[in-house]
């Protein structure tokens, strides 16, 4: 396999787990409502409606990152969608060692700097959307 091959394959891994993973996420909000996340907003003073960008950042994006079409916008969207998510649910956990010894935010971490590095890797040649393109 050749370094471009290779390195396609790699980009495929990524997208494909981050977004799958993320999209677990957003299937058990599609069940479950985003109404509690609406009511974080609300008691910061900030608009309820906002909760349903979690749709966007955890439907949208990650089969935008599952297909391979605009790829870099979908995992910027799943970055601000976990800096949401960090600033309003996990901000006193942000410095926090967890019970198993490591970063008490593991999950919502790798989910941003996953979500960060698609964004800066791209698609790959294994997408729909193909190397092409600015957001591929």
């Amino acid at each position: 396999m050749s370094s471009t091959s290779t390195d396609d394959l790699g980009k495929l891994v990524l997208r494909l787990s981050l977004g799958i993973l993320i999209l677990l996420h957003g299937l058990a909000k599609l069940d479950g409502g985003v109404g509690w996340i609406a009511g974080m907003l609300d008691a910061r003073g900030l608009p309820g409606f906002i909760a349903y960008g979690v749709y966007i950042g955890e439907v949208v994006a990650p089969v935008m990152l599952i297909l391979g079409l605009w790829t870099r916008a979908g995992g910027l969207i799943i970055a601000l969608n976990m800096l949401f998510a960090i600033v309003l649910v996990h901000m006193g956990e942000l410095f926090a060692i967890g019970k198993s010894g490591g970063w008490a935010l593991e999950l919502q971490g790798m989910f941003l700097f996953a979500g960060v590095a698609v964004a800066l890797l791209g698609a790959g040649s294994y997408s729909l959307g193909g190397r092409g393109g600015r957001w591929n």
